[in-house]
């Protein structure tokens, strides 16, 4: 990904003035940081907090597209809002994705009194992607839990608890991103389905994600930017 936005960048008429990876993460301090409009944060999910509070720190507007770990994401959106810097966080910024996670919540809501169908989420990534469900699927399931109201068994196997929906995760080759969500009954299959055939989308989602957020103070997702 970092390769990716780098291109991306350079054909939008951006300059990459630092690079941090796991042999210079010191060199994410005031001194590097000076003069830097936006920081563009795709690492791992042990280092993408500390990567964000110490831009906001420094007073560097972030990009975040780590996912895995966002238990912690409502602390750094409040550590964001109190020192007035700027965060941006998607799962996913594919446009095509975000058109999805807006159809699954409409699809969920239409859904939710045919209790004939259960539902479930497969997601398949490359070998090196290191969490697991992906954010994106994590994201699906959330805004379709939020919109069902089932009380009893709906949920496919693997079994899971009845407020929560099942997750297949697959990795495989170089494959970018594929995510289906399934409804099933005894009579038919619903599916909804998005393919990602390379990381320029992704990258390019990111980009365009920073130019927003530019001379911005606050917290921001890709819904603020696809209004």
């Amino acid at each position: 990904m970092g390769h990716e936005i780098e291109r991306v960048l350079a054909e939008r008429g951006h300059e990459v003035v630092l690079t941090v990876d796991a042999d210079n993460t010191g060199d994410l301090d005031a001194e590097h940081l000076r003069g830097v409009d936006v920081a563009l944060e795709f690492t791992s999910p042990t280092t993408a907090y500390d990567n964000i509070r110490r831009c906001l720190e420094n007073h560097t507007a972030v990009v975040c597209g780590t996912t895995g770990w966002t238990a912690r994401l409502p602390e750094a959106r409040e550590f964001c809002l109190k020192t007035g810097g700027a965060l941006f966080y998607a799962s996913n910024y594919s446009l095509g994705v975000n058109l999805l996670f807006r159809l699954n919540r409409r699809l969920a809501e239409m859904m939710n009194p045919l209790t004939q169908y259960d539902v479930r989420i497969d997601e398949t990534h490359h070998i090196q992607k290191k969490d697991a469900p992906s954010g994106t699927a994590i994201t699906l399931a959330d805004d379709i839990i939020e919109r069902l109201d089932r009380k009893d068994g709906w949920v496919n196997e693997p079994a899971a608890p009845a407020d929560k929906i099942a997750i297949t995760s697959y990795r495989e080759g170089t494959i970018a991103g594929i995510h289906t969500v399934t409804y099933e009954s005894e009579d038919d299959i619903l599916e909804l389905k998005h393919t990602i055939k390379n990381r320029r989308t992704l990258a390019l989602g990111a980009v365009v994600a920073a130019e927003f957020l530019c001379g911005k103070s606050g917290y921001y997702t890709m819904d603020d930017l696809l209004k």
